[in-house]
């Protein structure tokens, strides 16, 4: 009797993490280059008896590192465990409606899974053909926005203005911009932060930073926002982020010049890489992030993706009707997609 009062949901499903040995792992978006140099001296010397303190609870001296670095103050900035973390805190303080919040049903697919587990409505916005988003689509009654921009799995970015016409016109419920690929392509909401109070941007150090195994996410609004945000958090759990993350994502964010030339060297792999795919037959929007969503004009995505599989190559397919065909292609480094388009060439008969 006692499962009558169980929360079921359907979970979300992560990128596969396997075990395998000479694998080219492009199925969850990690940055291929490792973190900023000062983080791994930093990381050589931390004292491991300090580990059986309570970290900060504040997250000060992150926040303030990143309050810095974007030239806010560090009120307005709040840090997680991820984005997954800093997001689903963000879903249970700010969708607290009866009217149903709003994202795209081509999309992060955590978000459909954050509302079914707090029990939130929810409507999902076909995107077009294209997988483009009509703004007005979002101008509708609702009781919030969700949007991801870049979009993931698409890659397709909205242009700041668009992002700003939705959240001037929505000024009665939260709209949450996850700019977890912001980096690689697309211009940040983060400039509108003291524009709107109910404008919440979320980023991740695991992309662009290289940080992924340290969970580290973050948020930007104004002062109001934050408290709340904060105000749920520290009603849930107090100490969400460890010393290390605290510690050496000071340093992954100080560290400007190497966060740009990382990036540069993605991005630069990332067009060179389109060019190769369209060579081969494959389409696909005009990616602003570190992978690329493509579908091959006459094979299969799911044959695609078990003969990649099958020589040591892993990328990530979702098993949904409009995008079945889609192959969603992290981007590694130079040498790993040239082994990729290799492989694709064989695979094809090219």
């Amino acid at each position: 009797m006692w499962e009558e009062n169980v929360r079921k949901v359907e979970p979300y499903v992560p990128g596969e993490q396997p075990k395998v040995n000479n694998l080219i792992k492009l199925n969850t978006n990690e940055n291929p280059y490792p973190p900023a140099p000062k983080v791994k001296e930093r990381l050589l010397t931390l004292n491991y008896e300090d580990f059986r303190k309570y970290p900060d609870p504040t997250c000060d001296k992150l926040n303030a590192a990143v309050a810095k670095a974007y030239g806010l103050k560090k009120e307005k900035v709040f840090s997680g465990v991820g984005s997954d973390d800093v997001l689903a805190t963000a879903f249970l303080t700010f969708f607290n409606s009866k009217k149903p919040i709003l994202f795209p049903d081509i999309t992060y697919s955590f978000y459909d899974v954050w509302a079914n587990v707090y029990r939130i409505p929810y409507k999902e916005i076909p995107l077009n053909e294209d997988f483009t988003i009509t703004v007005e689509d979002y101008l509708q009654e609702n009781g919030g926005v969700v949007i991801a921009n870049p979009n993931a799995p698409t890659g397709e970015a909205l242009p700041l203005s668009s992002i700003e016409r939705i959240i001037k016109e929505n000024k009665e419920s939260v709209v949450i911009v996850d700019e977890a690929y912001v980096d690689f392509g697309a211009e940040s909401a983060v400039s509108l932060i003291d524009k709107y109070e109910n404008l919440l941007v979320v980023q991740t150090f695991s992309k662009s930073r290289s940080m992924a195994g340290l969970r580290i996410g973050l948020a930007f609004g104004c002062e109001k926002i934050i408290k709340y945000l904060n105000d749920v958090k520290y009603s849930i759990n107090s100490y969400t982020m460890n010393m290390p993350s605290l510690e050496l994502g000071c340093l992954a964010v100080e560290d400007e010049a190497y966060f740009k030339e990382t990036v540069s060297k993605v991005v630069t792999t990332r067009e060179w890489t389109k060019k190769e795919l369209k060579k081969l037959g494959f389409s696909f929007a005009d990616s602003k992030t570190n992978f690329i969503f493509a579908k091959h004009k006459s094979v299969n995505g799911k044959f695609i993706f078990d003969e990649l599989r099958k020589k040591n190559i892993l990328v990530r397919r979702f098993d949904k009707e409009r995008i079945k065909d889609y192959l969603r292609i992290s981007i590694g480094t130079d040498e790993e997609m040239k082994c990729v388009v290799d492989a694709l060439k064989n695979i094809l008969g090219e």
